[in-house]
């Protein structure tokens, strides 16, 4: 597996993607992942309040941290706005085009971050130059010290666990 730097700037949020399936059909695509600190779900609608409420008030920091650096999400948008961007995310993980996962506090089950799979853009999904994935992670302004955790659990994560031949997500400090 090669890891790459993150060099795309397009956030996961706004990324059109291809109608192919990401991974192959045979692939059970997890359903989350559970840590000390923090558990993945997939993102959907029935966290529309919460995920709002975590990213509007950390844009900065979301801004601020790699992957996320010269792109122009997040923005702000309405909470309706929000949710038809969830609903986008979870089709999108319902046809296997991308996979978004909400990052829950183990503590109190609040939305603390989140973390997109996606293919690269550009990049056709089983093309002739494997299968590569770019991801991009965020936590809450009041949780900064999740980021490399979060970073490192799901980057472990991603190679234990999913098929992909390379991965860029971009290295935290």
């Amino acid at each position: 597996m090669t890891l790459l730097p993150s060099s795309a700037r397009v956030p996961a949020t706004i990324r059109r993607v291809s109608d192919e399936p990401f991974v192959p059909e045979d692939f059970t695509v997890p359903g989350g992942l559970t840590a000390d600190e923090f558990r993945l779900t997939p993102l959907g609608p029935q966290h529309n309040v919460s995920d709002y409420a975590a990213w509007t008030a950390s844009i900065d920091h979301i801004r601020a941290t790699p992957g996320f650096d010269g792109s122009d999400w997040p923005h702000q948008m309405s909470l309706d706005d929000n949710r038809r961007d969830l609903e986008r995310h979870a089709q999108d993980f319902a046809g296997r085009r991308g996979f978004t996962y909400t990052v829950l506090s183990t503590d109190d089950g609040d939305v603390i971050g989140c973390v997109y799979i996606y293919p690269p853009r550009g990049h056709k999904p089983g093309g002739t130059d494997g299968r590569r994935a770019t991801v991009r992670s965020w936590v809450r302004a009041d949780r900064p010290a999740l980021d490399p955790v979060l970073h490192d659990a799901v980057l472990a994560w991603l190679e234990r666990d999913w098929p992909f031949d390379s991965i860029e997500y971009a290295p935290r400090a």
